[in-house]
């Protein structure tokens, strides 16, 4: 039936996106407190410490509960979007604001997982993207909120989109192997070379494994479009917060969110571009 039905597969991927959403405020928020206790974790046991037992915290447990007072959130209260604009921003208890973030993130993720439905139409190519946007989404609001880009997500995106190169994907399982590894090494050595000239790091591993994940889903061909686009809106971003005070000196600025927009770029126009770049020459 979704098959037949465009406008009907549209508005049901969007339906899922906007409930993924959810999810994805759950990740963003949790993943990399669940990365800092494990590593203060580690830290206690090579120090000796004897580790006191503590309640589980991971992406099902606790319940989730408002950051003021603790009340846990009910399931009327956790409806994507609506439950925000129902409770005018605010906890039902304590009536503290609750971070646009929220609703944000789950209007983002049904915004472009609608367009993913119709860019690719039904079928398993259409699955896989949303699979790699979601992914994107998440790295994205992480690296925004703690300039991390947990391995939890990256490295298997990154063998996930070789294993689906495999069967002729987004790209040819060549173009695609070649991706990750240039895509890696590109950053890498600019890493280096920055940190040779200036004795500091410029960015973080993560960046480097980012871009690999990209080049195993696209292919090397869209890595020159992916680091152009990102290192302009970069640039720009970081120009306009200097020329406004915000940017203060030496201040680091996340480089995955610009990553992960000139990934949706290759993803949906990425050929188109690179044939009009090639049509000059």
């Amino acid at each position: 039936m979704l098959k037949d039905a465009p406008v009907l597969f549209i508005g049901f991927v969007s339906l899922i996106g906007l409930m993924v959403g959810s999810f994805l405020n759950v990740v963003i928020y949790r993943l990399p407190e669940m990365m800092k206790r494990n590593w203060h974790h580690q830290c206690a046991e090579l120090r000796g410490e004897v580790i006191a037992p503590q309640a589980p915290f991971n992406l099902i447990l606790p319940r989730s509960t408002c950051i003021h007072c603790g009340h846990t959130i009910t399931a009327l209260e956790n409806i994507p979007v609506i439950s925000y604009v129902v409770l005018r921003g605010r906890c039902s208890q304590c009536h503290s604001p609750i971070s646009l973030r929220y609703p944000l993130i789950e209007a983002i993720s049904a915004l472009m997982s609608g367009f993913v439905a119709w860019h690719f139409g039904f079928g398993w190519m259409a699955m896989t993207a949303l699979i790699f946007v979601w992914a994107l989404i998440a790295l994205a609001a992480i690296d925004l909120n703690t300039q991390l880009l947990p391995d939890d997500i990256t490295l298997p995106l990154l063998w996930l989109g070789l294993l689906i190169n495999m069967g002729q994907g987004f790209s040819d399982i060549h173009s695609a192997i070649i991706g990750a590894v240039s895509g890696y090494l590109s950053l890498w050595s600019i890493y280096w070379i920055f940190k040779l000239i200036t004795g500091k790091e410029g960015m973080g591993y993560g960046d480097f494994k980012l871009l690999a994940a990209i080049g195993a889903w696209l292919g090397w061909q869209m890595l020159p479009l992916v680091l152009l686009s990102s290192s302009l809106v970069g640039a720009c971003v970081g120009i306009g917060l200097i020329t406004a005070a915000k940017l203060k000196n030496n201040m680091p600025i996340p480089f995955g969110p610009y990553l992960v927009g000139g990934a949706i770029i290759a993803l949906f126009w990425g050929k188109q571009l690179n044939n009009a770049y090639l049509g000059l020459f």
